[in-house]
């Protein structure tokens, strides 16, 4: 079994992260912190878990007793927690936040995104975890990037569930103002555009092109649905089978060949993509849940890969028909 703790527990990731956990075959949680919240039933704050667990929330953080922890902290935090405690070197680390997606110098945590860092994922005994838009965008372009057609800047616009906000309440995920409402934010400055085309230089060698990305808030709950505008004259037929290709041996991320809708893969793992050529344009629809694949899914998905066990375990996890 692996053990495991969870720090930064309170919040909708670790909600999720726990779900997911009491169920998998071959994870037992040891401990889920939260200082604000210790001595607490953690059903008192995930009510979802009524009848899953009698856990508490606790101060304690015994790291000689699990062999990963996972940061369920804003960003920002995981960086300064690190700098103010000591976690074993044999304890490895799963990081929500965004404080190490960026490769830099003496940063040793590799970038989870297992459709091309699997092999290094494997090896890893730090992983960050990619952001929920930068998951789904990236997993959008990235074929077209392995088939070097993202020459000319690309335009993206993806629509996101208020969950991606977080639990902490703010003036934009109150209900009253989100209910049939739809809103634009952080055009062309989203924080996610960094990794994204990091990821997209990893594999198509070089990318001069920008990512004009503008994020939308949603008036549902959770999922992420994206559209990606690529400007080229490759022939459809080709650019489906590259797609094809490309996700042939990714067990979640799967290319679909009529138009997608969110309800496909809310409450799911998975990545669905969709192509269609209109003149010299390129659309590219992809979609996944914010809080799954965008987030502890995968970071489940990451962990099943650093322990060398079924990449899939735990994640079987069905849509809804309606």
């Amino acid at each position: 079994m692996i053990k495991i703790g969870i720090l930064g527990g309170a919040g909708y990731t670790a909600g999720e992260l726990i779900r997911l956990l009491l169920n998998h075959p071959q994870a037992e949680i040891i401990f889920v912190n939260s200082e604000s919240n210790a001595g607490n039933l953690l059903t008192d704050v995930h009510e979802g878990l009524y009848g899953e667990t009698e856990m508490r929330f606790t101060s304690e953080m015994p790291f000689e007793e699990v062999d990963v922890v996972f940061f369920c902290f804003g960003h920002g935090k995981s960086e300064a927690f690190l700098r103010e405690h000591i976690i074993p070197s044999h304890v490895k680390i799963i990081d929500l936040a965004q404080d190490f997606r960026l490769a830099a110098p003496g940063n040793d945590y590799v970038y989870g995104l297992p459709e091309i860092n699997k092999e290094s994922i494997s090896k890893a005994q730090h992983v960050a975890n990619p952001g929920c838009f930068a998951t789904c965008i990236q997993l959008g372009l990235l074929p077209a990037a392995q088939m070097k057609l993202i020459t000319q800047d690309v335009s993206v616009n993806a629509i996101t569930g208020s969950t991606g906000a977080g639990q902490k309440p703010g003036p934009t995920t109150h209900f009253s103002w989100r209910n049939n409402n739809l809103s634009i934010y952080k055009a062309f400055q989203h924080q996610h555009i960094p990794e994204i085309r990091q990821s997209l230089k990893q594999i198509q060698g070089s990318l001069h092109a920008s990512i004009d990305f503008i994020p939308y808030r949603g008036d549902f709950a959770r999922g992420i649905f994206a559209t990606e505008v690529v400007k080229t004259d490759a022939d459809i037929n080709t650019i489906v089978a590259g797609y094809k290709d490309f996700y042939e041996h990714a067990p979640f991320t799967h290319y679909v060949d009529k138009p997608l809708d969110l309800k496909q893969v809310v409450n799911t793992n998975k990545a669905l993509i969709h192509c269609d050529k209109i003149g010299n344009k390129l659309l590219i629809t992809s979609c996944i849940d914010n809080l799954l694949k965008g987030a502890v899914g995968q970071a489940v998905q990451n962990m099943n890969i650093m322990f060398g066990i079924e990449e899939t375990a735990g994640l079987k996890l069905k849509s809804s028909a309606f």
